[in-house]
């Protein structure tokens, strides 16, 4: 088994364990006495958390994982505190996501129902009053609540194992600062879609770098490797290593999301062709195309992108003006400059050589996937 499959299925395990665990709690509870295997509208939030955590390709807990085998050059398997830190990364990942589809309206997440949907159905299902969208968006927000809530109890379990609080300490910093990228990135790209006729046009494209970069690109790469090094008690130039690959990394992993998010192949990525034209989102791709319109066309441009009525075969139209825009080109080349960035910095980092080849690979997974 190569090192990301098992680290892949380490960390599965350890969430499924985890998950196993919280619903005992749950059927054991005191409170649930009258219910011989608990209450099952609590047990209702539970099994879709587990379904919340299934699947994925644990990117974030790989780079967790070889920041502290950077720190510690300790070879073989992660010990346990190690994957109960990439298991929390990855809790807070399904949090994200969970809170991310509410936001967007999004129906599917991974080829599955999105969450706040499938708690519709669940709701529909079972016959009870009220509306099921309603109880869906409000149950998605909660079960997101309890995520970052096991997010943060597998972090300080982590932590936990330390013998240096000073370790610790910086390690709970790196995650105390990931999360408010990952709120502030979310809001401002909320507020980007209502604010954008208000600003210059030539500001949108830093607009959408700097939504990017808090948004995603520090969290996916920068941040689980800094926390892994931290994990591991590195060295100041350890850490400088891997803060000089994190950024370019994580900045062009997000913008993959971004193509994929507009032409990514629905059958691959598990969301509808062109969700992110649905969605409204303004990201690089759109400041970009806007950026070779006339004012009517960007009028027109905008009067579409994000439309509640937009057509299957408007979308492939946005998605051609897009590309005839060359749009689609300055964030190919952009992604692939960044890439040579990270790959610079790879090679100059004084990592052993497992450590080296393996970010090497996530490198390649990140900036080239389809999903």
């Amino acid at each position: 088994m190569s090192p990301a499959h098992a680290i892949i299925s380490a960390i599965s395990e350890r969430l499924e364990g985890f998950t196993r665990a919280r619903r005992r709690e749950v059927e054991l509870d005191e409170v649930f006495a009258g219910a011989p295997h608990g209450d099952p509208a609590a047990l209702l939030l539970l099994e879709h958390a587990e379904q919340a955590l299934a699947g994925g390709k644990r990117l974030r807990a790989q780079f967790a994982f070889w920041g502290w085998r950077a720190a510690t050059r300790t070879p073989g398997a992660p010990p346990a505190h190690v994957l109960d830190l990439g298991a929390s990364l990855e809790v807070f990942q399904a949090a994200a996501l969970v809170h991310d589809d509410i936001v967007d309206n999004s129906d599917t997440r991974r080829g599955r129902p999105a969450s706040w949907r499938a708690l519709e159905t669940a709701h529909d299902e079972r016959g009870w009053s009220g509306s099921g969208e309603a109880f869906g968006r409000s149950g998605a927000i909660l079960l997101g609540d309890l995520l970052l809530g096991w997010s943060d109890d597998l972090l300080e379990r982590a932590l936990a194992a330390l013998d240096d609080a000073r370790h610790a300490d910086a390690a709970r910093a790196v995650y105390a600062r990931m999360r408010r990228d990952v709120i502030l990135g979310q809001f401002l790209d909320i507020a980007e879609e209502s604010a954008w006729p208000t600003l210059p046009d030539e500001a949108h494209a830093d607009r959408a770098l700097r939504i990017a970069v808090l948004k995603s690109a520090r969290y996916s790469v920068q941040q689980p490797l800094l926390i892994g090094a931290e994990l591991g008690g590195a060295e100041a130039h350890t850490r400088k290593s891997l803060t000089d690959i994190g950024p370019p990394l994580g900045l062009a992993f997000q913008l993959r999301d971004d193509v994929l998010g507009v032409f990514g192949d629905p059958v691959v990525t598990g969301k509808p062709s062109g969700d992110d034209l649905r969605e409204g989102k303004r990201t690089l791709l759109v400041a970009y195309a806007r950026e070779g319109m006339d004012g009517s066309e960007r009028k027109r441009f905008d009067s579409r992108l994000g439309a509640d009525d937009l057509s299957d075969g408007e979308i492939a139209h946005l998605q051609d003006i897009v590309r005839a825009s060359g749009a689609l080109a300055r964030v190919e080349e952009l992604i692939s400059r960044q890439r040579g960035v990270a790959e610079r910095a790879l090679e100059r980092a004084d990592l052993d050589e497992t450590t080296s080849a393996e970010l090497g690979a996530l490198l390649e997974a990140a900036t080239a996937r389809t999903s």
